[in-house]
């Protein structure tokens, strides 16, 4: 498969040979970009094949529910099955001499045998082959040598020299003559465009079964919706709805796209975000997602993102461009790829010279059948689908589990990642702090300490304060309009209300703005941190007003999926913007090797640039716009699929479930799928170390062995079978 070779058409690709394949998440209604799996650059507006390689290019991802386009697996079981049909008698007709008591039946050896397998192989050859000489022949042209250029080589070579044996019988030498006739091998030449052509229809196969998580994720979509408008309901495909619709989404039914909730109220069942079974209440004003299942109750809803831009479509597209992304370990493949084909076809050609010059009578007969055995059983498909089948069954496993991969390279990269690197708000924590205590110094009223303290923060985006908002709320405290607000990073935010200007941040932001003696806040607030609580200095008019003391809960899967990253061999630090106290008793609460505190976004990037300098390997988890940088600084960045979007932009993987156990499964997920791969690529270098020296002869004069092109051809199909067997097998592992 060749991720960046693109086309709007099928056909094959231009580097490898290998048919393009259908993206899964294409959307027909949209203009298809057309792109090779192997081959990420190469792209077209047209379906076509690769010039590199020769698969048929796919469509790059969009979101609607696939059309399921077949047509190339068709086309080559067709081919198969008449080509088989045909190669069958041919086999049996061309083998009947080897039988002793058919031996000397003079009409085996007649010229009718002879026609009646040139009849058998022609259509073989010349229709069910011929999209791979339309592959070999380009990759001849474009010097992209490949599969197809072997086999081309071969497959052509065993049947025009059948061909010229036939009909001008006479060029040919007399130390080449059988029963006074020159040897012919057309059923090698057909056998091996059945072999090769049932190897592509395993293929086929498996790599649409490759597609199945994406099959499985946008089927979590319903293909229509209700539209509410012109006083009733208007059941609409999904493709047609657009932002600002509204929808009515009755019970049992599935939620069309992302939005919010307009009028009514129900149950929704949000496991394919969450994974908690349990459903969510859903009023006025709160979001859904597409995909979702609705509860017993009706609601009509905003859609305000939908088709690729919904969090399943973002989902979808995320998983096809991982499938379609290359591993750094794919470069090796492509050298070797690179220079293989050369040496081949040297290979070849030394071994046609030595047994003309050394091999027994008929010596031409011997030179052509070996010298062409050598250009079939070394096709490099098994060495192309090494990589990139496992790339596909491991990010398709991945998403089941709710482990998005962005690109393959975060993939394998992950497989080394010595030290972890987490954020705690949203990532240790829930990441939906509550006031847990309001503390105004003497000289202030409770209330009006809450209610300045809470209009000010209505203004700032940080978790801690929607709590401080949130908890004086639920007190029954009215809130009031800022003015003149100002938000300072990693320090505090600072405003205006009813004439009040009030301050709320850390001691040394509240220094910087002319408040002093915050001693006896400082020293209440120990007690506080010890505890696991965020306090918060309050200043108003100048004033030390007094403390607010927010607690950000521990997910309940924090302390477990700790335990199984330092099973795994992890080394877990923790960048915190918090106070060190706090920090720390999180810290200890979790059991973690490093904290390290009251760190601004520059700072955390910095200390993964450090501790990657010290020749550690960097995995960074987060989930905020501030964790973006340290996200991109990491060898690989990980994102809960609950925190924003610029993290999950800034990340090579995406926990759907926001579940640090997730990243657990993807340390396994990464091993298991290198490992797959370096599996695959030891069986292809392995194959053709040891097929190649066999089929050219190394073993004849010790044990008269040879094998024919047509053997040859089979061991080259098994070869590609078993890589595609081996990676499948991640379907299954253990997560």
């Amino acid at each position: 498969m060749c991720p960046g070779v693109e086309s709007d058409r099928p056909g094959d690709c231009p580097k490898c040979g290998m048919a393009l394949e259908r993206n899964p998440a294409w959307k027909a209604a949209t203009k298809a970009i057309y792109t090779c799996p192997m081959h990420p650059e190469i792209e077209q507006d047209l379906p076509g094949d690769c010039p590199k390689c020769g698969m048929t290019l796919v469509p790059k991802a969009g979101m609607a529910a696939p059309e399921e386009d077949d047509s190339e697996l068709r086309d080559m079981t067709r081919r198969m099955w008449i080509s088989g049909v045909l190669a069958l008698p041919l086999f049996i007709v061309a083998m009947l001499h080897l039988v002793p008591s058919m031996a000397h039946a003079s009409w085996v050896v007649s010229d009718a045998s002879r026609w009646m397998q040139f009849i058998l192989s022609t259509p073989v050859v010349l229709w069910a082959g011929a999209p791979f000489f339309r592959r070999g022949w380009r990759s001849l042209i474009t010097r992209h040598f490949n599969m197809w250029t072997l086999i081309m080589l071969g497959v052509g070579a065993a049947y025009l020299f059948s061909v010229v044996a036939m009909l001008v019988p006479s060029v040919f030498p007399e130390s080449m003559l059988m029963h006074g006739k020159p040897a012919i091998y057309f059923e090698a030449a057909a056998v091996i465009v059945v072999l090769v052509l049932l190897g592509q229809v395993l293929e086929l196969r498996a790599r649409s079964r490759t597609g199945s998580a994406i099959k499985a994720l946008l089927n979590l979509a319903p293909p229509t919706a209700r539209q509410v408008a012109d006083g009733g309901d208007h059941e609409v495909p999904l493709d047609q709805v657009k932002v600002g619709d509204w929808l009515r989404v009755v019970p049992g039914d599935k939620v069309p796209v992302d939005g919010e909730v307009v009028e009514g109220h129900s149950n929704v069942e949000e496991s394919m975000i969450t994974g908690e079974p349990l459903p969510v209440e859903k009023a006025v004003g709160d979001k859904v997602t597409g995909g979702t299942v609705n509860g017993p109750g009706s609601f009509i809803m905003r859609a305000e993102r939908v088709g690729s831009d919904t969090l399943l479509g973002q989902i979808v597209n995320m998983v096809a461009e991982a499938q379609r992304s290359r591993a750094p370990i794919q470069g090796l493949a492509d050298k070797v790829a690179g220079i293989f084909v050369p040496v081949v076809l040297a290979v070849s050609g030394l071994t046609f010279v030595l047994w003309m010059w050394l091999g027994p009578e008929p010596r031409l007969a011997h030179a052509i059948v070996n010298a062409v055995a050598v250009l079939i059983i070394a096709c490099p498909c098994a060495l192309g689908l090494a990589t990139p089948m496992s790339i596909m069954v491991g990010v398709g496993r991945g998403a089941q589990e709710g482990v998005l991969v962005k690109n393959a390279e975060a993939l394998e990269r992950l497989e080394e990642i010595t030290t972890l690197v987490v954020d705690k708000t949203g990532t240790l924590t829930q990441g939906k702090p509550k006031l847990m205590d309001v503390m105004p110094s003497d000289g202030f009223d409770p209330n009006e300490f809450l209610r300045l303290a809470a209009s000010l923060e209505q203004n700032s985006e940080h978790p801690l304060a929607a709590a401080i908002v949130e908890g004086a709320k639920d007190r029954g405290v009215v809130i009031e309009a800022v003015k003149d607000f100002r938000s300072v990073t990693a320090g505090g935010v600072v405003g205006t209300i009813a004439g009040r200007v009030v301050m709320i941040g850390k001691p040394d932001f509240l220094r910087n703005e002319k408040v002093g003696n915050l001693e006896a806040l400082e020293a209440s607030a120990v007690k506080l941190q010890e505890e696991g609580k965020t306090a918060m200095f309050v200043a108003i008019d100048g004033k030390p007003a007094g403390i607010l003391a927010v607690a950000d809960p521990i997910k309940s899967t924090t302390v477990e999926a700790i335990r199984d990253l330092q099973a795994l061999g992890l080394k877990i630090v923790m960048l915190t913007g918090d106070n060190r106290r706090t920090a720390a008793v999180v810290a200890k609460q979790l059991g973690l090797d490093a904290v390290e505190a009251e760190i601004e976004p520059a700072g955390k990037v910095a200390h993964v640039k450090k501790l990657r300098e010290e020749g550690k390997h960097v995995a960074m988890a987060g989930d905020g716009i501030n964790d973006a940088p340290a996200l991109s600084e990491a060898e690989v960045g990980i994102a809960m699929g609950t925190g924003t979007d610029v993290a999950m932009q800034s990340a090579g993987i995406t926990l759907v479930k926001g579940d640090l156990r997730g990243i657990a499964k993807a340390i396994r997920l990464s091993r298991a799928t290198m490992r797959n791969i370096r599996q695959n690529l030891f069986f292809a270098f392995l194959y053709n170390a040891l097929g190649i020296p066999v089929v050219a002869g190394v073993l004849y004069p010790f044990f008269g062995l040879l094998l024919s092109p047509m053997l040859a051809g089979a061991a080259m199909s098994l070869s590609s079978v078993s890589v595609i067997t081996n990676a499948l097998r991640l379907r299954s592992v253990k997560l």
